[in-house]
């Protein structure tokens, strides 16, 4: 039988919310997982509460990172604001130029053309691949499977190619504008393409068979870090979070935008929602990301306008009102609250985006009871990026 703590003997929170425990006493033990950590997804700590090799408290902290990039945009121009807000997250910026652009654009009253929208639903979801590639060597690097790391590098960067030949840079592209985007496919981009796609494919293949077959992972993942279904709405999970509980959530189907609804494919989802499942969704995401990019190249005019006709960006003055946009990136719902008062400057920005609570308020209610060795294993699978935290 499996060993069982006697948690009746843990300690009781106080009315400040800390726990009632003597440090002297030897019983219990801080120690600090992060920010400089493999198993810490990004620039933020987990201050640990341990009883033995169990953990009885997990508290996050930020501020590692902190640049207030939402205040920097209230003290610039919109056109100042489009290099921004692609670092506010570094591993998948495009959801946020997709999601600054079309807010500026329906306060502003202009439509991007449609040749236009093709290209952006191919950006984003190039750029959800890019995120699963990381996620999948993180993933499989919390357990001690380095190597899948490399292999996923590898193809990433196959991917940064087609970023860098698209947009000319290879992380940050700032490509979408407030209008459209910068420029057209080159000659050649999609048999470039495909053959990129191919390698992704092939090295998925190869990194199913070598870390979701793998018994130790298995044993290390199934049944570990399950998110309560009931947890779902109260706790703001989205994405393969959720869908792998059995929740479809997918801002794609749910809120139709660019030009998805021409688009032939179904959420993913899974039963168990543990470790193990939300690997396998993500996983099954990627390849269905696969898919989508060869439907966009396929089926997207030859040709087209690229940018509306908007007024001189040195003085445009946006109408007095606000909006929220959304989209669903590759960890779930982002979204952007923009106000404006008439002024050549947004009066408000918030970002919404799934790091700050996945990380923080459902990442603190799990990390009780769990064993101190599933703690990144557990962090890496909600895949949270920290700067959307500290915005």
């Amino acid at each position: 039988m499996a060993y069982q703590p006697d948690r009746s003997q843990y300690p009781q929170k106080k009315a400040d919310g800390s726990l009632d425990i003597d440090l002297t006493s030897g019983k219990y033990l801080k120690l600090w997982q992060g920010p400089q950590h493999p198993g810490i997804t990004g620039n933020m700590s987990v201050e640990l509460t341990v009883c033995g090799d169990e953990v009885v408290e997990g508290i996050t902290h930020v501020g590692y990172l902190h640049r207030g990039f939402e205040k920097l945009m209230e003290r610039r121009t919109f056109i100042q604001c489009f290099p921004i807000v692609c670092r506010i997250c570094v591993p998948e910026p495009d959801f946020n130029e997709y999601c600054y652009a079309a807010a500026v654009e329906e306060l502003a009253g202009i439509e991007a053309p449609e040749y236009a929208n093709w290209i952006r639903t191919l950006i984003l979801e190039m750029g959800r691949i890019n995120s699963y590639l990381m996620y999948c060597g993180g993933q499989a690097g919390s357990f001690g499977m380095g190597v899948i790391s490399q292999w996923t590098t590898y193809v990433r960067d196959l991917m940064l190619d087609r970023f860098e030949e698209l947009t000319g840079a290879r992380i940050y592209h700032m490509f979408i504008l407030p209008g459209g985007v910068r420029d057209r496919l080159p000659e050649g981009f999609a048999q470039r393409m495909e053959e990129t796609l191919c390698e992704i494919e092939s090295t998925m293949s190869d990194v199913y068979d070598t870390m979701y077959c793998n018994a130790v992972f298995k044993k290390r993942s199934v049944g570990v870090g399950v998110i309560d279904v009931d947890l779902m709405d109260s706790y703001g999970v989205t994405g393969p979070n959720a869908r792998a509980g059995g929740v479809a959530k997918d801002v794609r189907k749910d809120q139709p935008y660019l030009v998805y609804p021409e688009l032939e494919f179904e959420p993913i989802l899974g039963q168990d929602s543990d470790i193990y499942t939300r690997a396998d969704v993500r996983r099954q995401d990627l390849l269905q990301s696969v898919d989508l990019v060869r439907q966009i190249l396929a089926k997207m005019p030859k040709e087209g306008a690229l940018m509306a006709k908007i007024p001189s960006v040195m003085h445009w003055k946006i109408p007095r009102g606000e909006t929220y946009v959304r989209g669903e990136c590759s960890r779930g719902e982002y979204g952007y609250y923009l106000v404006t008062d008439g002024s050549g400057y947004p009066r408000r920005v918030n970002v919404r985006g799934p790091s700050y609570t996945h990380a923080m308020a459902l990442l603190e209610r799990m990390i009780v009871n769990l064993n101190i060795a599933d703690v990144a294993g557990l962090m890496v699978s909600l895949h949270t990026y920290p700067p959307e935290i500290e915005r």
